[in-house]
């Protein structure tokens, strides 16, 4: 068993309350603290999103949440923590008085994160006992699903307090970034203010519209940057010539007054209105709420996709899920409970409900869960055998939508020679049962391509289970 762990949450806001979330959607218990009256409400709407959001990215299930504790005090939250994130306002003065409150309540043991996004570490450490504890830890929104966090540390931060901050984050599913030099708003911001100045002079300028500024990232640059980056994109501009081809053809560019970044727009109230009136006609019509829903239903299905690639953030979450509890266990005499996860919004049609053809997947991923639990996984793979479905029939009952839990009942219905079938059973978080399906597998050579008997761990496993199951076998296979 491991001990369980504790993070303390100071201060409630979008960030705080998005790391609250990551941090109890992984199995940590969370103690919060926000003198805001409206803390646990707004918290809990967060929340609600996070927990539909998150586990949609994986496909196993994620661990037992946390409990929730909100706390009177800060000395109440941070007892006996091991990460605690701090997350108020960016005013460097209100800073200060958290972090040396955060040191008089603190175990010596706890890592103190601060979310910000401008400050530097060294500027946060004035004053304090113990400056060795603090490091900047600065998120993205959303917090539960965005990996990135960078980590800035400064003279004062041990190699081994980043690298404990940095395996804590990894446990949690984020991506750690060390920032390898103290410099005002890090890295990522300092990107996005370049892009926030030029879009500030574009619509001052009546150049473009808000609405035309968010479309033509999202419309292009955007998708490249979600899976590319910045230069590896203009490699591939570049041609077969590479980077130095694409900066001697552009290079020069940068000498012209293309931008305006040394300089930046007064805020007038003519501009303020401007631009809030345009984000009016823009987005007025989606309540935040709504808003908030939309933007996780999209990173979810980008984030999918790339996972399904292996690629960029998907490699990130395939790595993660490989960290999680293995499913499949079970009483001897009981059903393989194989899957236990959440419907992915990808997974939807235009119905808005769950794909036949993601019925089988799920059965698929089942059958997976029972291969591996007989040894037939990954390895066995890469040493030559496997198994191939060769018949698959189903039962639609009844449907399901993004968002729903959902668990199979796997019982193994043959297993002699080369064949394997299993009987699954696909339920709702009430037990209704949604689907049914009978799988037949053959047991194959991969080198030769043709069935072929199994080796003798992996048989003798397989029997094991029949015998285990035998007194569970419908009389209709597919139930």
């Amino acid at each position: 068993m491991t001990a369980r762990r504790k993070a303390a949450i100071l201060g409630g806001g979008v960030i705080g309350g998005g790391w609250l979330a990551r941090f109890l959607l992984n199995g940590w218990d969370v103690a919060v603290y926000d003198p805001d009256p409206q803390a646990e409400r707004k918290i809990g709407e967060v929340l609600v999103n996070a927990r539909r959001a998150l586990p949609m990215l994986y496909e196993v299930r994620l661990p037992e949440e946390g409990r929730l504790l909100f706390c009177d005090t800060l000395a109440e939250a941070v007892a006996d923590a091991d990460w605690i994130q701090e997350s108020a306002p960016e005013r460097l003065d209100l800073k200060h008085t958290i972090l040396a409150d955060i040191g008089r309540h603190a175990p010596e043991t706890a890592i103190i994160g601060s979310s910000t996004s401008g400050f530097m570490p060294s500027q946060l450490q004035e004053r304090l006992d113990r400056p060795g504890a603090v490091l900047v830890a600065h998120p993205f929104n959303p917090v539960y699903l965005l990996p990135l966090v960078e980590v800035v540390p400064s003279a004062k931060n041990s190699a081994e307090t980043v690298e404990r901050a940095a395996d804590i984050l990894r446990s949690i599913g984020m991506f750690p970034l060390v920032v390898r030099k103290e410099i005002d708003a890090h890295i990522a911001d300092r990107l996005l203010e370049a892009v926030w100045r030029e879009a500030l002079w574009l619509v001052k300028d009546g150049v473009a519209t808000t609405g035309e500024i968010d479309d033509a990232i999202r419309y292009g640059f955007g998708l490249r940057w979600a899976q590319m980056g910045l230069f590896e994109t203009y490699r591939i501009a570049g041609g077969e010539a590479g980077m130095k081809h694409f900066l001697a053809q552009f290079g020069p560019a940068l000498q012209w007054p293309w931008t305006k970044l040394m300089d930046v727009p007064e805020l007038t109230e003519e501009l303020v209105d401007t631009i809030a009136a345009q984000s009016d006609a823009q987005s007025g019509h989606m309540t935040i709420r709504e808003l908030e829903r939309l933007r996780d239903d999209n990173l979810v299905a980008e984030m999918r996709a790339l996972k399904g690639r292996n690629a960029a953030v998907g490699a990130l979450l395939n790595a993660h899920e490989k960290t999680l509890a293995p499913q499949g266990g079970t009483e001897a005499g009981s059903p393989l409970q194989t899957i236990t996860r959440i419907v992915p919004v990808d997974w939807t049609d235009y119905n808005g409900h769950m794909n036949e053809s993601r019925y089988g997947q799920v059965f698929s991923d089942a059958a997976d869960a029972v291969l591996a639990l007989i040894g037939a996984g990954e390895d066995y793979v890469a040493a030559g055998f496997s198994f191939f479905t060769v018949e698959t029939s189903i039962k639609y009952l009844a449907e399901l939508h993004a968002g729903a839990p959902i668990r199979v009942e796997t019982v193994v219905t043959e297993g002699a020679g080369k064949k394997l079938r299993l009987s699954h059973r696909l339920l709702g978080v009430d037990g209704t049962v949604h689907a049914t399906g009978d799988q037949l597998l053959i047991h194959v050579s991969l080198e030769t391509r043709r069935a072929c008997e199994p080796s003798g761990a992996v048989r003798d496993a397989l029997e094991t289970l029949v015998t285990s199951h035998s007194i569970l076998r419908p009389s209709d296979p597919g139930r």
